[in-house]
């Protein structure tokens, strides 16, 4: 988003910034929703507005936690350990040799349009993505085709074992169902018919308003709505908590976790997330497709630095992308401050100083802002002098899609299977690889795992090509966070998760 992609997420620093992002309006064809919650409104306060709501085209992490409450897949990682279980589907089966996966669906399942769920829609959303080669198309590389016996079963049959197919799936919304023949029938981008708990009623600048589906099938929510609300200053959510504007918010400052955890104003939690922070060069700019060049900046990069301005303690530093604790982390850290021996790896690359190199941030999650200017101050030393570039998430999106930087920072989200974190970000041609990075080796070593149905196997993989992908310096890796979120007290049903996908369907107000 995950991501996932996993997807693309920043959470928010203490940076003075305006209190709401710029965007213009979003028509969805909704009947209102307005204007101040209501008396069972939940106000969730997001520091992003989404940039469209296509669930098979965004990769924008503030799209998703509107699309998490609205669109459902056929599996969905348990809010608990991330393991796949039941959603859309209730139960399934696989062959002896792993190349047949057999979906049982649940019934009494209704569109938001009051239509039936069935196989068709399942193989209609797959094969949109599949055939118009979406976002995350790659996620079905080893899939020869589907099949629906009828309609309450669907056969994906692959063209070698896909251990991580579950994953692959049901991670995030990207791999949403939509209803047959919707994207020729909606403009999917500002309107939705999907079978999640809530609808879609209007989405502008200020904010994105989600309706109750009394027909859910799981139940429906205790809520009435959802209100997100765009608000960049993490202060400035807090405060809105704190004064009963809003109910939640997963936009908190960093520097006030500590205190905050005996503040009786509100509900604090946190946990280790599978999130991870990067920076990463353009490999089709001189000198960054030197990889002397890209050392030097890995070496004179202080991460434990970078972690506590941006993080406050609320994070680890990792030269890796997978975290400590995770079965397939692997512990390679290469990399120590050292700004004379960047400046030597500059030297060797017969690169003279100063060198200028822009660094795309966006100010919609200040977190991204505050890392930068620590990696500015800490590059200056080897003569290296680096311009911050601070866009609005819609630019930024746009440039690196284009290629239009030297340098950008943000993080991925929704990580669940090890080849999410490495996979598409870092093999030649991937769907992510939006630095242009290209080892022969390292895509061997991928599509191999990626196959790989013996887990200690598969980890000796993953471990081998995440040390030449460091190496490389393909993502200059730097931290992974905790995910921090708070909540009005009394406020029952809901749970923090280590992906950070946000649900609302259980949730009741105090």
């Amino acid at each position: 988003m995950r991501l996932s992609r996993p997807l693309i997420l920043a959470t928010a620093a203490a940076l003075a910034l305006s209190a709401c992002s710029g965007g213009d309006e979003v028509d969805t064809g909704g009947g209102g929703g307005g204007g101040g919650g209501g008396d069972n409104v939940l106000v969730a306060a997001v520091s992003a507005q989404p940039d469209k709501f296509d669930p098979h085209t965004t990769s924008a992490y503030p799209s998703f936690q509107v699309l998490e409450n609205v669109y459902d897949t056929l599996v969905v990682p348990n809010p608990d350990d991330l393991t796949m279980e039941p959603s859309l589907a209730e139960s399934w089966k696989t062959s002896a040799d792993n190349l047949t996966w057999t979906f049982t669906l649940r019934d009494g399942v209704k569109f938001h349009d009051g239509s039936d769920f069935d196989s068709a829609d399942v193989a209609y959303s797959y094969n949109r993505i599949i055939k118009d080669e979406l976002a995350n198309s790659y996620r079905f590389a080893n899939v020869k085709s589907i099949e629906t016996p009828d309609p309450t079963t669907v056969v994906i049959n692959l063209t070698k074992p896909t251990p991580n197919l579950l994953a692959l799936i049901g991670a995030f919304k990207g791999m949403a169902i939509v209803s047959e023949g919707a994207a020729e029938k909606l403009d999917l981008n500002t309107k939705e018919n999907g079978t999640g708990p809530f609808t879609l009623e209007s989405s502008d600048s200020s904010k994105t308003v989600l309706t109750a589906f009394p027909d859910y099938w799981g139940g429906k929510p205790k809520v009435d709505g959802v209100e997100f609300r765009y608000i960049t200053e993490p202060a400035a959510a807090l405060t809105a908590l704190k004064a009963g504007e809003v109910n939640w918010t997963d936009n908190v400052p960093p520097q006030d976790i500590d205190s905050l955890k005996d503040d009786k104003e509100v509900d604090l939690e946190s946990t280790a997330s599978v999130d991870y922070w990067y920076m990463s060069m353009n490999f089709a700019r001189k000198p960054f497709d030197n990889p002397k060049v890209r050392q030097a900046i890995a070496t004179a990069v202080d991460r434990e630095a970078v972690t506590e301005a941006a993080k406050f303690g609320a994070a680890r530093a990792n030269e890796t992308a997978i975290p400590e604790g995770s079965f397939f982390h692997n512990d390679y850290a290469p990399f120590e401050p050292d700004a004379g021996k960047a400046k030597q790896l500059l030297q060797e690359a017969g690169v003279s100083t100063p060198l200028d190199m822009g660094l795309m941030v966006t100010d919609e999650f200040p977190e991204s802002v505050t890392a930068a200017q620590v990696i500015a101050s800490e590059l200056e030393p080897i003569g290296i002098n680096v311009k911050v570039e601070t866009l609005d998430f819609a630019t930024w999106l746009d440039r690196e899609a284009k290629g239009e930087f030297d340098a950008f920072m943000l993080s991925w989200l929704g990580n669940i299977d090890p080849a999410d974190f490495y996979e598409q970000q870092h093999i030649t041609g991937g769907s992510s690889n939006y630095q242009g990075y290209s080892n022969p080796k390292v895509d061997q070593l991928l599509t191999q795992a990626a196959t790989e149905v013996d887990q200690d196997k598969r980890k000796e993989l993953y471990d081998e090509a995440s040390t030449m992908i460091v190496d490389d310096v393909s993502y200059l890796y730097l931290y992974n966070p905790d995910v921090v979120q708070a909540w009005t007290p009394g406020l029952k049903g809901y749970k923090i998760r280590a992906d950070r996908a946000i649900n609302f369907e259980n949730v009741e107000l105090p």
